[in-house]
């Protein structure tokens, strides 16, 4: 529920006829919540949108600056471009593989048919898995791109055979922050790629872990360990060294702001969201994690009040993908209370998804370093 201060400021500033100096004016209109909307998403646009976000939307190999001090940069472009090059021929599925009088389709390639890019934060990943999707020679509906939750919930949304069906047509899928969160996630993944494999389709992928150490830390079990091996022989691993770009020679985060500088700034802007922390928590249990992108459409900035530590890791997960949604479309994120770094316990960023807790870190601080604009000085 939005705070008590809220319409404080909004009745005092609205109703008063004289403008304060140096400040924005409020606008009348009060700010939008994302804890009133629960969007519900048909499961065709969860398929029209598997294309790179709008942030990616004109990134290339052309525009990925390599660190000098970090050849595997280099490299990755290099190997990258080639890999995007080899898709330009014939891409055989369904009835096109069949050939006449019975005679069987021809088998996939033996070795890996993908391509795995393994680093830290902000070294770029993303940026070149969407270069290598925009490089390959093939229309937009025949390449897929999301992340491995949109990928999981693409499957909980068609079911397992229609997805197969619908992404086996695809000349390249590409997977951005491939984690394994549980076995039964493994089994799925694992399943669906061989299929995709053995129809043809090419892989990419990025992770801050290996692929042979995928879950490690979380899961022990024989099983999820097969689950693993089979995943990894997939991909040919890419390590991508180097620091996080979002961080590389700019200012530190800004500190957070007050309750009322945080209100007064989602007043003024245009199109913004204004939301008490804790309850935004709250409603992002109720509704769905496919459904975080659809309700953030139309949102221009998020202002939240009252950040505190998230209490427990279910809620930090949802968190998570949350903030990947925000970074992916661009939404700077203004804040009261505590500052980002420091959301997550030590047990939890010491734990087994710390990598996602240090990602959503990074990419709330980038997003926080977009919004201090939107304070009147």
């Amino acid at each position: 529920m939005r705070s008590s201060l809220a319409w404080r400021l909004r009745w005092r500033v609205v109703s008063s006829s004289t403008a304060v100096p140096g400040q924005s004016p409020i606008a009348e209109a009060a700010p939008l919540s994302l804890c009133a909307r629960e969007p519900r998403v048909p499961a065709d646009r969860l398929v029209a949108e598997m294309v790179p976000p709008p942030r990616f939307d004109s990134v290339r190999f052309e525009t990925y600056v390599p660190d000098p001090n970090q050849p595997s940069q280099r490299e990755a472009v290099r190997v990258l471009s080639e890999f995007a090059g080899g898709l330009g021929g014939a891409h055989a599925t369904g009835a096109a593989r069949r050939k006449w009088f019975g005679r069987k389709a021809p088998v996939a390639p033996a070795g890996p048919r993908g391509v795995y890019l393994d680093g830290g934060y902000g070294v770029g990943k993303t940026h070149l898995l969407a270069s290598l999707w925009h490089a390959t020679p093939a229309a937009p509906s025949l390449k897929a791109f999301g992340t491995f939750v949109e990928l999981t919930n693409l499957v909980g949304a068609l079911g397992f055979q229609q997805t197969v069906q619908t992404l086996s047509g695809h000349r390249l899928l590409c997977i951005d922050e491939f984690e394994l969160d549980d076995p039964g996630d493994t089994v799925l993944v694992s399943s669906l790629l061989g299929r995709l494999v053995e129809a043809g389709v090419a892989l990419a992928a990025t992770s801050n872990t290996l692929p042979g150490k995928l879950g490690e830390g979380r899961f022990a079990s024989a099983d999820f360990l097969r689950e693993i091996q089979g995943l990894s022989s997939h991909f040919r691993p890419l390590r991508i060294d180097g620091e996080d770009y979002r961080h590389r020679g700019l200012p530190e985060a800004p500190s957070p702001f007050s309750d009322e500088q945080v209100t007064r700034a989602a007043y003024a802007t245009p199109d913004a969201a204004l939301d008490d922390f804790p309850g935004l928590l709250d409603h992002l249990a109720r509704v769905h994690p496919s459904r975080y992108g659809a309700m953030t459409d139309g949102i221009s900035a998020v202002c939240l009040t009252g950040v505190e530590p998230v209490p427990d890791q279910s809620t930090a997960l949802r968190l998570v993908v949350l903030a990947d949604r925000l970074y992916d479309r661009e939404v700077p994120v203004l804040a009261s209370g505590l500052p980002f770094d420091r959301l997550f316990s030590d047990e939890m960023l010491n734990g087994g998804y710390r990598k996602k807790y240090f990602r959503a870190i990074s990419r709330l601080t980038a997003l926080a370093r977009d919004a201090k604009g939107l304070v009147a000085q």
